[in-house]
């Protein structure tokens, strides 16, 4: 990746390449400059149109509005996405690094088999298996759980984390294990002292991809989750952001937005150098 962004930058002029990075850069930071732009507008200057570019006055009442609306709490609604979040994230990283490192190494009659078949899930919508899942959900005595909604959003998340590590261990070379159970360690310790830290890259990148998707995914929670108290935020938001007779509430909205994103970008940052390198040892092999 940055050999090919080398060759771009050294093939065009100066001023050029310089003119494109500015592009890009208001390309994709405008969009959030407009989003805090209208969560500090007041009620009156959010609704007006057309909008204005920069807030008159600094409001912080659409923060304020988050607290309580329609007998909703979105700052305690956002505990939920936490948990839920982070439970499908550590869920999925270990059943994907579990069985990636199964179709990699231990190969069994029927194993490519098996991996086309869960990766041919990808083929499947989410919505066209909602129902049977609801049924399911009820059976186990699951339906309105935050543990239940867990369990889907790993089961959602698993085939492309079982793509990445899958991947990852079959690019490493067979010597590294061998030399581990040479010493002493079982397979389990292999994988966990020798083999993790290598592929490290692959799961951060599952982390990742995994928390994004949970963090923001909507369908689900609002089909599975029927308790106000145990919604989540981009279902709570969706409550916030209406107002009277069907008109949107931009302001909070876009407040709701903020929220929402910054949890993403701290976690992007602080992850981002595995990101690429992950994306590219599971796509490679």
């Amino acid at each position: 990746m940055r050999t090919m962004i080398g060759d771009v930058r050294s093939t065009v002029p100066r001023l050029v390449w310089w003119v494109i990075c500015l592009a890009l850069t208001v390309m994709f930071l405008y969009p959030l400059f407009v989003m805090l732009s209208m969560a500090f507008k007041g009620p009156t200057e959010a609704g007006l149109i057309p909008p204005t570019l920069f807030p008159h006055d600094l409001s912080l009442a659409n923060f304020r509005r988050l607290g309580s609306v329609q007998g909703l709490n979105v700052f305690g609604n956002v505990l939920n996405s936490v948990a839920v979040t982070l439970g499908a994230t550590a869920g999925t990283i270990v059943l994907s690094t579990l069985a990636g490192y199964a179709f990699a190494r231990a190969r069994f009659p029927g194993s490519g088999v098996l991996f086309f078949l869960a990766l041919a899930t990808f083929m499947i919508p989410f919505q066209a298996v909602i129902t049977p899942l609801f049924k399911v959900m009820q059976t186990l005595h699951l339906n309105n759980s935050l543990l239940g909604l867990t369990i889907v959003y790993i089961t959602f998340n698993l085939p492309f984390g079982l793509f990445i590590m899958r991947n990852s261990f079959a690019a490493l070379p067979a010597s590294l294990e061998e030399a581990a159970l040479v010493d002493g360690c079982g397979i389990l310790g292999a994988l966990r002292s020798v083999l993790l830290p290598v592929v490290m890259p692959g799961v951060i990148t599952t982390a990742l991809l995994t928390f994004f998707a949970s963090w923001n995914e909507f369908f689900a929670a609002l089909i599975l989750i029927t308790e106000q108290d145990k919604f989540t935020l981009p279902v709570t938001l969706t409550l916030v952001s209406s107002g009277q007779f069907g008109t949107v509430n931009w302001g909070s909205l876009q407040a709701g937005v903020a929220l929402t994103i910054i949890p993403c970008i701290v976690v992007y940052v602080l992850l981002q150098r595995y990101y690429v390198s992950g994306m590219l040892s599971g796509a490679l092999k």
